[in-house]
């Protein structure tokens, strides 16, 4: 059989760089030193960087948005190991082609003792039949496995390839990582446009790293266009202003996100217009939020806590509302994500308000905190065989066995109020209920 590691050759010289290349492509880093962002599972120290420096990876499932980096630590992957490094896209191949990887990486095992790494782009592409074909062969050690994915693992890839694979999630690069990102491209003579006079504005900047959504990607290709098609000045720079920016990546800049500022001043206006009850004061924010690129699961996150801290028992459909926006959202991203989460925000803004669990609960809390805690009462204890002899569980009425389900007991050695409901919405029914059981109960 011919030695088949050309296998990683070729993809090292497809990842040299090329001026023919895009930007984003150019600039890939070629080493861990290179990377840019993923601190939790990339440094010093963590799992994943000390199996790339040991080549000793085992089989990977890279999971989370576009442009966060799951190509290009295949990249660095394909760098450091001294196996054979097999590239294949899921939405181009098929399983004729996996049989035939899979078959070479057996041989070159068996005559060149050397491990093959395969690393399949978009593998949520490949159907259940396709997967299975992975199987053996990643469980018997013929392949290493690298996957990536932009859908969750845990609902497009086959559940015994994930028990045999560590899944590491990769987050969208935040703000300072774009930064750092459009810096390099700006400094690096070989590969990024370090030969070029290009002067980007720190208001261009800024505003490519926020509205890049944690795509470097992204990012890159914007600057790289801005570049390319900015006329040089007649000092010979090339100046990339905010216009500039905001052409190249054909969105807008609104005052947003000024020393932080505008993030938490639009942000509490988006809460206090939903604890308002006031439902266009809550697109408006919503709209700005959207627009300016915010993290839909952050404003998910806001929608779902008003829905307890505000709407509460007045209406307890409130957080199933919200918990459900939050779940689609997260599930289809935007630009559709809007749509659920508008939906969520005007019916938390419409429906009848308490906070009367919300402030039950921090007045227990600071009960326990302060010191004030009390001994669970014998008869409200565990009645397991091993403790009947104690006496717990003695005397405790089982509420189910009385009338409406009710029966008088005490519940806390000292009866404190925690609880005040209010006079809205349905928890007024909970309120009436309450009030009536215990006065009957007091009456007996």
């Amino acid at each position: 059989m011919p030695d088949t590691s050309q296998s990683k050759d070729l993809f090292e010289k497809k990842s040299r760089s090329s001026k023919t290349e895009p930007l984003s492509s150019r600039m890939r880093p070629r080493s861990l030193k290179e990377f840019v962002g993923q601190p939790h599972i990339i440094g010093p120290g963590k799992l994943l960087t000390r199996a790339i420096e040991s080549d000793t990876i085992t089989s990977l499932i890279l999971y989370g948005p576009p442009g966060t980096g799951k190509t290009t630590l295949a990249h660095v992957v394909s760098n450091a190991t001294k196996g054979d490094f097999v590239q294949l896209n899921a939405t181009t191949s098929n399983v004729q082609e996996l049989r035939k990887e899979i078959e070479a990486a057996k041989q070159r095992k068996a005559i060149y003792g050397r491990k093959t790494i395969l690393f399949v782009d978009e593998i949520h592409r490949f159907n259940k039949a396709q997967q299975d074909v992975l199987m053996p062969d990643v469980e018997a050690g013929t392949v290493v496995l690298i996957g990536a994915t932009t859908h969750n693992p845990f609902f497009s890839i086959i559940a015994p390839l994930i028990s045999r694979s560590l899944v590491f999630e990769l987050k969208p690069l935040t703000s300072a990582d774009i930064s750092v990102i459009l810096n390099n491209a700006l400094r690096d003579k070989e590969r990024g446009l370090g030969n070029m006079p290009v002067k980007l504005s720190k208001d261009a900047a800024a505003f490519l790293s926020k509205l890049s959504e944690g795509d470097g990607r992204r990012a890159l290709n914007a600057l790289e266009l801005a570049a390319l098609t900015t006329i040089v000045s007649k000092d010979g720079s090339i100046d990339i202003s905010l216009k500039v920016a905001e052409e190249c990546i054909q969105k807008k800049a609104v005052v947003y996100d000024r020393d932080e500022d505008g993030h938490y001043d639009t942000i509490s206006a988006f809460i206090k217009s939903m604890r308002g009850s006031d439902p266009d004061a809550v697109l408006y924010w919503l709209a700005k939020m959207i627009y300016a690129g915010e993290d839909p699961r952050f404003i998910a996150r806001r929608i779902v806590i008003c829905a307890a801290e505000d709407v509460g028992l007045a209406d307890p459909q409130a957080i199933v509302v919200a918990n459900a926006a939050m779940q689609v959202s997260e599930f289809v991203g935007l630009p559709e994500a809007r749509i659920p989460l508008a939906e969520a925000a005007v019916y938390i803004a419409c429906a009848p308000k308490s906070n009367s669990a919300y402030l039950g609960i921090d007045k227990a809390l600071k009960d326990v905190e302060e010191g004030r805690v009390m001994e669970v009462p014998d008869h409200l204890k565990d009645a397991s065989l091993d403790s009947k002899d104690l006496g717990h569980g003695k005397g405790y009425k089982y509420a189910h066995d009385f009338e409406e389900h009710f029966v008088k007991q005490d519940y806390i050695p000292v009866k404190t109020v925690y609880y005040e409901p209010g006079d809205i919405g349905f928890e007024k029914q909970l309120k009436e209920r309450i009030e009536r059981l215990w006065k009957k109960k007091q009456e007996r």
